[in-house]
């Protein structure tokens, strides 16, 4: 058997972006949401707790029973009943790695291709490699949708991504990005959505910034999550020139009784209002795309617990979703990584074509077509 350039690793490997995001239910109901659940809370970077006294929770007491509660919640805000796509999370997920494949083919002049991946549930990881390798891409380079580093949200990502390459024979070139809190793009692009909004609304007497929360422990061992989230946030504040007091840091969604990240925006919120705060605007900076927590916790209940302890106007700021300058910030920030990539890339595909005709050249040249000459006597 002969070698041929048709084979697969013959080709010239290509370069491709996978998006990583947490994850969605496939539906607002309670099978899924357990389906989406089991494998997010048995992965050992959302949960420390010793194996056997989590395991024994979470199946005796919190698949059996949390499925039903967040089933309400998780309709409350589903785009299109029915549809997979009805989950906001998704929808802009998709949207962004539409977005994002446009930019990058505008920024270099030909496609780069992208994939999308959630660490848990549809479409997965591995599904988004497979994407990749079937467009002959062998360089991927790994953006988890989170600004801020934590190991339960980017680590977990890139554990999954490993994962997926494990079995693979041929596994891609890789290059990963670990954080974007302190990009200046991202900044910019926080900082608009808030002009926008104050723009059209006005601005309000203050500025809540609420950030997910991970367990305090984590932030002991070592976890640089917390640091970053007050970097962004500070950073956020300055660009938009807000004083001391104007604004405000506080950590959402925390789950079972020990020590969180502190301060909780449940008890902030209803203080804010307390203490005379009529009108409050709340971001929440560390989510790519609006989902569960921004849509349904903060913009529905969180505003619910304002207006009960006295607040008057409570306002939720979108996420960056499909935002373009959000997406020119993923691009850059995709860009710069992918510089060298990209460039071996070019060159390569303009070397291949220059040699082709020389080749073609050559093989038309006078001297090549001129019929053989008899041997001399």
């Amino acid at each position: 058997m002969t070698d041929s350039i048709d084979r697969p690793h013959a080709a010239a490997g290509r370069t491709g972006v996978l998006l990583i995001n947490l994850g969605t239910p496939e539906a607002p109901t309670p099978a899924a949401i357990r389906r989406y659940l089991r494998p997010f809370l048995s992965d050992r970077r959302v949960v420390e707790l010793p194996r056997p006294l989590w395991l024994m929770v979470l199946y005796g007491f919190i698949l059996p029973l949390r499925p039903r509660k967040l089933a309400h919640s998780y309709a409350s805000i589903w785009m299109k009943p029915g549809s997979p796509e009805g989950s906001p999370l998704l929808h802009w997920s998709l949207r962004q790695k539409e977005r994002v494949g446009e930019w990058l083919f505008a920024r270099f002049g030909h496609e780069v291709p992208v994939a999308l991946g959630m660490t848990y549930g549809e479409p997965s990881i591995a599904g988004a490699l497979d994407e990749l390798a079937a467009q002959g891409v062998r360089r991927v380079l790994v953006l988890p949708l989170y600004a801020q580093y934590s190991a339960t949200s980017t680590a977990a990502a890139l554990d999954a991504t490993f994962a997926a390459l494990r079995p693979r024979r041929w596994v891609p070139e890789l290059r990963t990005i670990n954080s974007y809190h302190d990009h200046d793009g991202y900044i910019t692009a926080l900082a608009a959505s808030l002009q926008a909004h104050w723009a059209q609304q006005g601005r309000g007497d203050h500025l809540l910034m609420s950030f997910h929360s991970i367990p305090r422990a984590y932030f002991l061992a070592g976890d640089p999550y917390f640091c970053q989230c007050h970097k962004s946030a500070r950073l956020l504040a300055e660009k938009l020139g807000l004083a001391e007091g104007q604004w405000s840091v506080a950590f959402q969604s925390r789950l079972g009784k020990t020590p969180w990240l502190q301060p909780y925006t449940d008890v902030v919120i209803p203080q804010l209002a307390q203490s005379g705060v009529k009108t409050l605007d709340v971001i929440c900076p560390g989510f790519a795309a609006d989902c569960l927590e921004t849509l349904e916790e903060v913009a529905l209940r969180y505003r619910d617990d304002f207006l009960a302890a006295g607040g008057g106007a409570f306002r939720y700021v979108p996420a960056l979703n499909d935002d373009a300058l959000h997406i020119e910030a993923l691009g850059e920030l995709l860009a710069g990584q992918l510089g060298g990539w990209i460039s071996t890339e070019t060159d390569d595909a303009a070397t291949r074509i220059a040699r082709a005709r020389a080749a073609e050249a050559q093989m038309l040249s006078p001297s090549l077509l001129r019929p053989p000459q008899p041997p001399s006597p």
